[in-house]
């Protein structure tokens, strides 16, 4: 067979030789990670730092959807944190938060059910007047009882 080759299907078969290696060498170079834990303990985390550092940032794509997502958690953490102030009796001081709580829980099922994120929540100012807000109250329970010098 090697016989009968011609010069271009010699070094075709060289360079289909140098390939094949190459793809055994960078299968054998290939880690798979599998990540165990429970939500919230930083698999996706790590996941996302590891292509920062070896695939390089992310596409304006990427960047669009991991938006949704970091929305997202910051509502879902806005809402816990007023569900707790509602256990605990915790008012907030500004009586007009009460809106700014019912426009935050409304549309946050909305981003659940159809991962459609409202316009109501890409305003910033909602979600930072709550936050403003519930860092204040944060501030007010944990000097309760302290006397400040």
């Amino acid at each position: 067979m090697g016989c009968t080759m011609s010069a271009e299907d010699k070094a075709a078969a060289k360079r289909s030789a140098m390939i094949d290696r190459n793809l055994r060498a960078d299968f054998n170079r290939q880690v798979t990670l599998l990540l165990l834990g429970d939500g919230g303990s930083g698999k996706s985390t790590i996941q996302k730092q590891m292509k920062i550092i070896f695939q390089g940032d992310y596409s304006q794509e990427e960047c669009r959807q991991y938006k949704v997502v970091v929305y997202n958690n910051t509502v879902q953490s806005i809402q816990a944190i007023i569900e707790a102030m509602r256990e605990l009796k915790i008012d907030f001081e500004d009586a007009e938060r009460a809106e700014d709580v019912r426009q935050l829980f409304a549309p946050a099922s909305s981003v659940e059910e159809e991962g459609v994120l409202s316009t109501e929540l890409t305003d910033t100012k909602n979600v930072k007047t709550v936050m403003d807000e519930i860092t204040d109250v944060i501030i007010r329970v944990n000097l309760r009882g302290v006397r400040l010098c």
